[in-house]
């Protein structure tokens, strides 16, 4: 029987429910020690001095680190420019500064948690306030302070897209619609907060157990930062108490590494063990980027698109981190998935004294998705077209180039996705077209102060690493028994965080084999023992792990013939070639599969109090093939209720650099009663070529449009235009009341 489309029960399942799964908080060890991180708590200045005297003095403290302590004071994801600790006596120039609040300055090491804490209030810390630059236009500007001195410009990334003739298209189009949008920064709130814990195992090597999203990654950047051999260092990842890209990045993974490293070289080998409190989280981990997205479309009166124009500014805070993937993959998708033969788009990337944005759920496809999917529904209304009957007219298939002047992958299906959606959510189609359900299908609202409405919106986001990347992945496959197979071992390195993706790797492996899941084994949580399944990221860790097992398969398989026992075949799989944007045109070829979604989200809008109660969305999404549907259905439900907590609820309040709800009691996200009241999720299986059985990506898909298609139907039902969020009371209040959007800038105070 296929083992493959079955929703089989996830393997962690019992111990989870049970509570026996270890995730790194909870994991303690004889004799071990406590760490706690002095935190700048100052968005940008000058570090003069740091005199840790008297908190090396206290009775329980065992250690304290500075700057000086590092001996490659540097690491990132893309560009090593941020600093492991800030302060003076490093190697790296520029590194006696700190550039956002999260900055860290120093380590205490001590008995335990309450004298480490302790300690860390007692060292003296001179600094010199520079010049707080929160407003990434403000940055751009010529003369504004640099946030890192040596890059001569805040702006450290710009891609652009030409093509056609825009002004000419714009000069006889018969409409024009043209939108200033912003997007806010989104805090992770993943269940459990960053913790780990270090020490020297007793083959030497400097090991680190900790909860993120990429192993091997995380050993490559301790390894640079201690400047030692990669293989003496080892990461180990227990259970993972969520991610969405949060903990792709680095965040305790090297303070945690230096302290067991520097402890072991004064022969004091004890674990070290650090657990940060919500407020420290909020505070020293990535967000979401912000943007500001100016845009400007023009159709022609058949509905026709004829020209965008988008300017986008990402806030990229502090530090370099993945901003320059991020904005890539919103310049690509910031005309939406329609075929538009004249585009100018420029994107920049901004540093500022903001907490730098990173990895997120969507990773700025949201962003750009927003507005260009917002731009669509203006021209709908001004072209008195019905919103899914303008898309339709308008989609990219096969074979049809896209502003970037290359066609999608083959297997584009995004028309499908569109109508399937609007079907399901009432659209009929009559010989003039696509037309919506009339308001009797919404329902009759309780109260006349109760207003409902309706939205559509639909995307497309990349599946894997993009840009000229080699994205790979390494599987191992060992096959024991004699006669027959009576055990197989999965050794490949994937994070599961929460997205069942183990699971998912054993019913591939089992159905590849042709054996049940109980005969199958997976080893994936260290870079000891397991090879790099890469990060688990971009909506990718299915397609790249399925085709990785299924080249281990067929290699073991080829050992077994031959009468080998153990059977072990190790494959890896390179995915398609990608390239990077060309610097004047933009164009390329950037990624080389793609997932394809459509929402509808039905809402009734409270006119005195502002609030939106979501009463129903329904999501269609082309998963390729749905190795798991139960996960599917999971990964779906779980990205609209955390993308609605984006659009109504999560409003991260900023001023001068600094957060000022770094708590859950005040950084509100979505519970029980705040999530849609229905979601109906169509699970479409168009096989993606490459795909293994023909699987795309999912993970991230079903966030991408919801925003657009929510504040969609807040227009539908009250007549008012938001360009930004989260939708608050408060806000939809205000644009009742005015009849338009208030209005702020990105970045500075909210």
């Amino acid at each position: 029987m296929s083992v493959v489309g079955q929703s089989i029960q996830r393997v962690d399942a019992i111990r989870k429910v049970r509570g026996s799964e270890l995730f790194p908080g909870d994991i303690s060890y004889p004799d071990q020690l406590f760490m706690k991180i002095l935190f700048s708590g100052r968005p940008h200045a000058l570090v003069r001095r740091v005199d840790t005297s008297v908190a090396e003095a206290m009775d329980g403290v065992v250690a304290v680190f500075t700057a000086r302590d590092v001996p490659s004071n540097s690491y990132g994801q893309m560009v090593p420019d941020q600093p492991v600790l800030c302060g003076p006596g490093s190697d790296k120039p520029n590194a006696d500064r700190v550039r956002f609040i999260g900055d860290q300055v120093a380590l205490v090491v001590a008995e335990d948690e309450s004298t480490a804490a302790e300690a860390t209030r007692r060292i003296i810390v001179d600094y010199d306030d520079l010049t707080i630059v929160t407003d990434p236009e403000a940055a751009m500007a010529e003369g504004a302070p640099l946030i890192h001195p040596d890059k001569g410009s805040n702006i450290f990334c710009h891609f652009r897209i030409r093509t056609g003739d825009l002004q000419k298209a714009f000069a006889h189009a018969h409409i024009v619609v043209e939108e200033e949008y912003h997007t806010p920064a989104q805090e992770h709130a993943y269940l459990q907060p960053e913790a780990g814990t270090s020490y020297v195992d007793p083959d030497g090597r400097l090991t680190v157990v900790v909860g993120g999203q990429g192993a091997h990654e995380d050993a490559v950047q301790i390894a640079h930062a201690l400047a030692l051999p990669l293989e003496q260092v080892r990461v180990i990842y227990p259970a993972i108490g969520g991610g969405f890209g949060g903990k792709c990045a680095i965040t305790i993974q090297i303070v945690l590494a230096l302290a067991a490293w520097r402890l072991h070289q004064r022969h004091i080998d004890r674990p070290v063990k650090i657990v940060w409190s919500r407020d420290e989280s909020i505070k020293g981990h990535c967000k979401r980027h912000p943007f500001l997205i100016r845009a400007k479309w023009a159709a022609e009166k058949n509905g026709k698109l004829v020209a965008a124009q988008m300017h986008l500014i990402q806030d990229a805070g502090a530090y370099y981190t993945i901003s320059d993937r991020v904005l890539g993959n919103a310049i690509q998708v910031c005309t939406g998935p329609y075929a538009i033969p004249n585009v100018s788009a420029d994107a920049y990337s901004v540093y500022t004294n903001n907490i730098p944005g990173g990895a997120f759920r969507g990773f700025g496809s949201t962003q750009a998705i927003f507005a260009a999917e917002s731009q669509m529904n203006r021209l709908a209304e001004a072209l008195r077209l019905d919103p899914v009957e303008l898309r339709v007219r308008n989609l990219l298939s096969d074979g049809i180039l896209r502003p970037l002047g290359s066609p999608l992958p083959a297997g584009v299906s995004i028309g499908e996705v569109v109508k399937e959606c609007a079907k399901k959510a009432g659209w009929s189609r009559t010989k003039a077209g696509w037309r919506r359900p009339n308001r009797k299908a919404l329902g009759i609202p309780s109260a006349p102060h109760l207003r409902r409405g309706i939205g559509f919106a639909c995307g497309f986001k990349n599946v894997g690493f993009s840009y000229g990347y080699q994205d790979e992945c390494t599987a191992t496959i060992e096959l024991k028994g004699q006669a027959e197979i009576e055990e197989a071992i999965v050794y490949l390195l994937a994070s599961e965080i929460g997205q069942g993706i183990h699971t998912v790797i054993i019913q591939m492996a089992a159905e590849a084999l042709g054996l049940s899941i109980e005969r199958v084994r997976l080893v994936a949580s260290d870079t000891a023992l397991a090879p790099d399944g890469g990060m688990t990221a971009a909506s990718r860790s299915t397609f790249m792990t399925g085709n990785a097992i299924r080249g281990a398969v067929k290699v073991a398989l080829q050992s077994w013939s031959k009468e080998d026992r153990p059977a072990i075949g190790t494959f890896t799989y390179f995915a398609p070639r990608t390239t990077m944007f060309d610097p004047e045109t933009g164009k390329s070829e950037p990624s080389f599969a793609y997932g394809y979604v459509a929402e509808v989200v039905k809402l009734e809008v409270d006119t005195k109090t502002g609030h939106i109660h979501v009463l129903q969305v329904i999501c269609a999404n082309d998963v390729g093939k749905a190795i798991n549907p139960r996960l599917v259905d999971g990964q779906i439900e779980g990205a609209i209720s955390q993308a609605a907590g984006h659009a109504f609820l999560e409003n991260l309040c900023r001023k001068d650099g600094s957060v000022l709800n770094s708590n859950l009691s005040t950084y509100l996200i979505p519970t029980a009663l705040d999530v849609p009241e229905e979601i109906q999720s169509i699970v479409l299986e168009h096989a993606d070529p490459r795909g293994p059985w023909g699987a795309r990506g999912v993970g991230e898909m079903a966030f991408l449009p919801f925003t657009a298609a929510a504040l969609a139907a807040v227009r539908d039902a009250t007549g008012v235009t938001l360009n930004e969020f989260p939708a608050t009371p408060e806000k939809v209040l205000l644009a009742l009341h005015d009849k338009t959007s208030p209005k702020r800038r990105l970045g500075g105070e909210r």
